[in-house]
Parts: structure tokens; C-alpha cells; sequence
């Protein structure tokens, strides 16, 4: 899957704010994605990024 930096991904799982959206900060073997609603930024693995994306947003 080819993902960027500054695109926006839905995933199925929601952030514990109740927030779908995030956006991605830096990619590699690990991502790093912001909730766009609270604004927390969290590292998740690209496996298992992959698996959670429901769509991906452009930027």
C-alpha cells in the first residue's frame, strides 16, 4: 500500500476520542499518525496500520 506523509487514512478501529481520521507524520517500518480530532500522535507498525486502513484520504 503506498502511503505518504501529510494523507489522511480512516480506520475501522476509532480512537478512544471517537475519532476515525488520522493523519500520517512519517512513515517507514513504523508510522507515526495523528488523531485529527484530540491531536495525539501515536507509532504503529505498517502490518498493522495496513490492516486497520478502511480508506485512504488524499491530501
Amino acid at each position: 500500500m503506498k502511503l505518504e506523509v501529510g494523507d489522511m487514512v480512516e480506520l475501522k478501529k476509532q480512537h478512544p476520542c471517537g475519532n476515525h481520521t488520522f493523519e500520517i507524520l512519517r512513515t517507514g517500518a513504523d508510522f507515526r499518525i495523528k488523531c485529527i480530532k484530540c491531536e495525539r500522535q501515536v507509532w504503529i507498525d505498517r502490518a498493522t496500520l495496513e490492516k486497520r486502513i478502511k480508506k485512504v484520504i488524499e491530501k
